[in-house]
């Protein structure tokens, strides 16, 4: 299947995706034309390459995401340092599970690659399944650890035949969006699959 990704401030890179593939990225008029059976999904914002986000390791394996059901004793805010330390020496199957939310996390920041030093396989694991690339960590991080690290970091523009990864976020310019943040984002796709959508 054909589906054709535009968002309402970028309309000149619309990304058309053929499974999991990027079949072309040009002006949204020029691929309508060219393939007028191709579904059509209409974003706000401005449809970028996406994110890469270096603090991998911070985010997935030294924080601990609690689970929705534990909202009223541990509240929903990501717990750090040695109290996650704690919760995960207390049951070690917990990390499984918090890297999972904490990838769902990532994805709703529009993240569509991770860098840093991932030490176990659990954790390798859960980015493995989430087809999310693995990218080069730069050498200096301002920091702290982040779902928006400043600065953002996008990965390179998008082309034809390239792996369908991309975020839209609900800005009008990339400046908006260094102003803003990742927070913004409305839609993730990895793969050609929607992996995540706000509205």
């Amino acid at each position: 299947m054909l589906t054709l990704h535009v968002a309402e401030n970028s309309p000149e890179t619309a990304v058309l995706v053929e499974g999991a593939t990027v079949a072309a990225v040009a002006p949204y008029e020029e691929l309508t034309t060219a393939v007028p059976q191709a579904r059509v999904r209409n974003w706000p914002g401005i449809l970028t390459p996406g994110l890469l986000n270096p603090y991998a390791p911070e985010l997935l394996e030294a924080t601990y995401h609690p689970d929705p059901r534990e909202a009223e004793t541990l509240g929903t805010d990501p717990i750090t340092g040695e109290r996650a330390q704690a919760l995960f020496r207390r049951d070690p199957t917990r990390l499984g599970a918090s890297a999972r939310r904490g990838v769902q996390r990532m994805l709703a920041h529009g993240t569509v690659a991770v860098a840093g030093d991932l030490r176990t396989r659990t954790v390798q694991d859960v980015v493995r399944r989430a087809n999310l690339a693995v990218g080069q960590r730069p050498p200096r991080l301002p920091g702290p650890p982040a779902l928006s690290p400043t600065p953002l970091i996008l990965m390179p523009p998008l082309t034809r035949g390239a792996v369908a990864r991309f975020a839209v976020f609900d800005v009008a310019t990339r400046e908006e969006l260094v102003k803003r943040g990742a927070s913004t984002c409305v839609a993730t796709v990895i793969e050609g699959r929607l992996v995540h959508r706000s509205r």
